[in-house]
């Protein structure tokens, strides 16, 4: 795992990194679409502060993440009750 030093550019600034190859073209595609996501809120919006898109995109995006860490909690929870359902319908079945 070797180290390598990229520049992200992010609303026209440029951020140098090091980070592991393995983890390189994920930050890249991360800036990308953190500016494309700004570049859409600017124009939604009309307006062109950088600092403001900046806190449109992470509310966006961590409101995402919420909705997500909640489809996930009951898609899990979904998922254990059929599966004790199976387990029920087994056991019967090994008792007859």
């Amino acid at each position: 795992m070797s180290e390598l030093s990229i520049k992200i550019r992010i609303a026209d600034r440029d951020y140098p990194m090091r980070v592991n190859e393995e983890e390189e073209e994920r930050l890249r595609a991360a800036g990308r679409l953190l500016n494309e996501r700004m570049k859409a809120f600017r124009e939604q919006f009309g307006t062109a502060d950088k600092q403001d898109l900046l806190a449109m995109v992470a509310l966006e995006t961590l409101a995402d993440k919420l909705l997500t860490a909640q489809s996930k909690a009951e898609s899990e929870n979904t998922l254990a009750d059929k599966l004790t359902h199976l387990n029920k319908l087994l056991a019967s079945l090994k008792l007859e």
